[in-house]
């Protein structure tokens, strides 16, 4: 789940996707770059459209592969399959903080560009929202479509109703994406003026809310870490591409210093967890009393401090491929991800039910041999349906050029 730049053109711009290959900015408004110091060039930042990319495929395989489903003719009952052995160690792999750190370099691009111009920022957002909220109607009316025929053809209610309360599960990330971004300027302002003071303050505000939680019982703020723990990866987005757009050092203090403290981060979340009342999943289980994401807690922000940590370390690698091997895979996310995170639900859906339905076949328990064996033609199938499903709705990601942009969006920027 990031903004595009809104341009004037000099004529009527081509039809085209707001998730394209963006324009050039124009150069960094403030402040400028120290004499004797190369300012940035122009161009496009292949780091963030890796760990958007990259950040996109793991949410998908994450999704596929919780996939626990029975049918007994009446009933439908849906489990989590990370939730049997060893698959908690999965979720530590979930990608979410890589995407809010994507969303906060964008803004704080666009950010950099309206310095000085409020209007200008506050009608660019709106145009974002609503350019965001089209695919999000679509899938709404689609599915709304899709809960009548259902009904109609005589599926259980039961079921319907569980797959209708799943489909909008994911739209959460826009929710926080557009109060996050919102704040954009905010952050980057503070940035600039406090650096690893506000850095400081942003992490520590969530741990502060759920030390009240579990320390002091009180759960009233707890809710509010659904915003404030997001902010973390967000907001490292924005002291990253801020510095960037002031020609400063991007990846300050080395790799060696990141790895460290994203081992560190890793190191407080284990023994958080194995001290405090936390489940080991960084996800949320059936059955369990808590949830690490429903809201946020301390060890799913320090395993975002590590993820933010780790891209950051990996960042020359990451650019690299972004720019080289790996652009056929990143563009094509880059134009369309918004579709592929609003959709991949739908296409895991529509497999669960071939199988259930249509083949009258039932899911192979989780992590058995059957399991194992039927991984590669599960994402295979799923893949195909997701790409159908791209082909179909990916149009109405598509906007006029410079015009509207959406959370997963693509940015020009200065390369350092």
């Amino acid at each position: 789940m990031t903004l595009t730049t809104t341009l004037v053109p000099a004529e009527p711009a081509p039809r085209r996707s707001a998730l394209s290959e963006p324009d050039r900015p124009p150069a960094p408004a403030s402040p400028p770059v120290a004499a004797g110091r190369a300012g940035p060039r122009q161009g496009r930042d292949g780091f963030v459209d890796a760990i958007r990319a990259l950040g996109i495929v793991a949410v998908v395989a994450l999704h596929w592969l919780m996939v626990e489903a029975t049918w007994d003719g009446s009933t439908l009952r849906v489990g989590n399959a990370l939730g049997h052995g060893a698959g908690w160690t999965v979720t530590w792999l979930q990608t979410l903080p890589l995407l809010f750190l994507a969303a906060g370099a964008a803004a704080a691009y666009r950010s950099s560009r309206t310095l000085g111009l409020p209007g200008r920022w506050w009608r660019a957002l709106g145009g974002s929202v609503l350019g965001a909220a089209r695919p999000v109607v679509v899938l709404l009316g689609v599915w709304a479509l899709a809960v009548v025929a259902m009904l109609a053809v005589g599926v259980p209610d039961d079921a319907v109703r569980r797959l209708a309360r799943m489909v909008p599960q994911p739209l959460w990330f826009l929710g926080v994406w557009v109060v996050l971004v919102a704040l954009a300027p905010l952050l980057q302002r503070a940035w600039r003026r406090w650096r690893w003071g506000a850095a400081g303050v942003v992490v520590a505000l969530p741990l502060a809310v759920d030390a009240l939680r579990f320390g002091a019982g009180i759960d009233g703020p707890a809710w509010a870490n659904v915003l404030l723990a997001w902010a973390v990866p967000f907001g490292a987005g924005v002291a990253y591409a801020t510095d960037r757009r002031d020609g400063r050092r991007a990846v300050p203090n080395g790799r060696s210093l990141l790895v460290t403290g994203a081992l560190t981060a890793l190191a407080g979340a284990a023994l958080l967890i194995a001290v405090g009342p936390y489940p080991v999943s960084l996800i949320g289980m059936p059955g369990a009393e808590i949830s690490n994401l429903a809201p946020p807690t301390a060890p799913v922000v320090l395993h975002a401090v590590a993820m933010v940590c780790l891209a950051l370390a990996a960042r020359p690698v990451l650019a690299r491929w972004a720019e080289g091997a790996g652009r056929t895979v990143v563009r094509p996310l880059a134009q369309r991800s918004m579709t592929v995170y609003l959709w991949h639900l739908t296409a895991m859906f529509a497999v669960v039910g071939m199988v259930l339905l249509g083949f009258g076949q039932s899911l192979p328990d989780a992590w058995s041999a059957d399991w194992w064996a039927s991984r590669p033609v599960w994402f295979g199938a799923g893949l195909l349906v997701l790409a159908g499903l791209v082909r179909v709705f990916g149009r109405f990601e598509a906007s006029r050029a410079g015009t509207t942009d959406a959370p997963t969006g693509t940015e020009p920027v200065g390369a350092s």
